[in-house]
C-alpha cells in the first residue's frame, strides 16, 4: 500500500513552519498513543505513521529532499522507530511537550543546572528623623567568599573533581513515568555535573565559606516603616556560575517620645495649662525641623486639634510634605497650695453664678441627663 503524504497525515499545510509541525504531532500523538488505545493495532499504525511523519518534516535536510522527491527522497527504514523509553520514542518526543515545566526538553542544553542565589533579608532600625531627613549608614551581613584554601573547586589540594557517573556531567538525569518523560536534576551530584572525592577541609567541599561583608546603605528621606532598600547581587552567591542574588533592607522606625506618624503626617499631643486654655494666648510646639510657635484662642478644650501644614514628612514617593497635627490636653493642677485652692473655689463660685454663660457644655450635658432620666 502506497504511504500517505506526510503533510496530509499531520494534517498541515507544506508551508507549515517548525512550530505548527510540532503543534500537529504532539496533538495526535496524544490521541493514538497505544498507552491510550491498548489492544488496538490501527491506532498503534496511526501513531507509527504520525512518528514517522514528524521525524522527517522536523529535520530540514529530509524535509527538503522530501519536498523535491517525495517518498523517494527519503531513507524510509529511518521511519516508523519504537515508541517507549528508547532513543526517538515517544518520551522523547514529548520532552518538548514537558521541557518548559521540568527544565528539560529537545535541543536544551544538558549541562549542569545553574541556579540563582537565594535573597537575604536585613532589618535595620533607624529613628523617625533618620527616616525623615535621609540617613547613611553601614551594615555588616553574611555573605559567601571563594575557599581560599582550594580556590571555590571544594576539592582538597592537589585533587580535582570528577565527572559525575550517574549523569555523565550532565547535572540532570530522565525519568520515564508511563509516557511522561522528565527531566529531574541528578540526586547524586544536585546538578553540578561532578563529584568530589576528597572534599576540601577549609570549606567541607562547599568551594565557599561564610564572611561578614561591610555595606553602605543609603536611606531615603522620607522612607516608612517596613519599606524595603533593594541592594543588587548582595545575596547568596548562585550555584554552577548563576547570578547572585539580592539584599532587601528591611526598614524599622523606633517609637518616638513625641510624634506619632501616619503616612506623611505626624501627630503630637500638646498639653497646655487650665489658665492658657482659658484665657488663651502664645505656645511653642516641636516639629521635626525646630520650634513653631502660633497662638491658642481662649476657651480651647481638650481634644481641639490645630493642623499646622508642611511640618509633617515628605514621603519618599510623594512630592509634597505632610502635616502636623497637634492635640490639645488641657492638664488639670496638682498639689496645689491652700491659697491656690481658695482662689480656685472663689473662682469656682464666681462662674456658677454666671450660669451656662461660663461652661455651655456642662449646661448642655445637664439638660441631656435631665431629658434622659424624665
Amino acid at each position: 500500500m502506497a504511504k500517505r503524504d506526510f503533510y496530509e497525515i499531520l494534517g498541515v499545510a507544506k508551508t507549515a513552519s517548525e512550530d505548527d509541525i510540532k503543534k500537529a504531532y504532539r496533538k495526535l500523538a496524544m490521541k493514538y498513543h497505544p498507552d491510550r488505545n491498548p489492544d488496538n493495532k490501527e491506532a498503534e499504525e496511526k501513531f507509527k505513521e504520525v512518528k514517522e511523519a514528524y521525524e522527517m518534516l522536523t529535520n530540514p535536510e529530509k524535509r527538503e529532499a522530501y519536498d523535491r522527491y517525495g517518498h523517494a527522497g527519503v531513507d524510509p527504514n529511518m521511519g516508523g522507530g519504537g515508541f517507549g523509553g528508547g532513543a526517538g520514542g515517544f518520551g522523547d518526543a514529548f520532552g518538548d511537550i514537558f521541557g518548559d515545566i521540568f527544565g528539560g526538553g529537545r535541543g536544551r542544553s544538558s549541562g549542569p543546572q545553574v541556579y540563582r542565589g537565594a535573597d537575604l533579608r536585613y532589618n535595620l532600625e533607624i529613628t523617625l528623623e533618620q527616616a525623615a531627613h535621609g540617613y547613611e549608614t553601614t551594615i555588616r551581613v553574611p555573605s559567601w567568599d571563594k575557599c581560599d584554601t582550594c580556590h571555590g573547586s571544594g576539592a582538597k589540594p592537589g585533587t580535582q573533581p570528577v565527572t559525575c557517573t550517574t549523569c555523565s556531567g550532565h547535572g540532570q538525569v530522565r525519568m520515564q513515568q508511563g509516557f511522561f518523560s522528565i527531566q529531574q536534576t541528578c540526586p547524586k551530584c544536585h546538578g553540578s555535573g561532578k563529584i568530589i572525592p576528597e572534599p576540601c577541609a577549609a570549606c567541607g567541599g562547599a568551594g565557599r565559606i561564610k564572611r561578614n561583608k561591610t555595606l553602605e546603605v543609603k536611606i531615603p528621606a522620607g522612607i516608612d516603616n517596613g519599606m524595603r532598600i533593594r541592594s543588587t547581587g548582595n545575596g547568596e552567591p548562585g550555584t554552577n556560575g548563576g547570578p547572585s542574588g539580592d539584599l532587601y533592607v528591611e526598614i524599622h522606625i523606633k517609637p518616638h517620645p513625641v510624634f506619632q506618624r501616619e503616612g506623611d503626617d505626624l501627630h503630637c499631643e500638646m498639653p497646655i495649662s487650665f489658665a492658657k486654655a482659658a484665657l488663651g494666648g502664645e505656645i511653642e510646639v516641636p516639629t521635626l525641623t525646630g520650634k513653631v510657635s502660633f497662638t491658642v484662642p481662649e476657651g480651647t478644650q481638650t481634644g481641639k486639634t490645630f493642623r499646622l501644614k508642611g511640618k509633617g514628612v515628605k514621603g519618599v514617593r510623594s512630592g509634597y510634605t505632610g502635616d502636623l497635627f497637634c492635640h490639645v490636653v488641657v492638664e488639670t493642677p496638682v498639689k496645689l497650695t491652700d491659697k491656690q485652692k481658695d482662689l480656685l473655689r472663689e473662682f469656682e463660685r464666681s462662674t456658677s453664678e454666671g450660669g451656662a454663660k461660663h461652661s455651655p457644655q456642662s449646661k448642655g450635658w445637664m439638660d441631656k441627663v435631665k431629658d434622659f432620666f424624665e
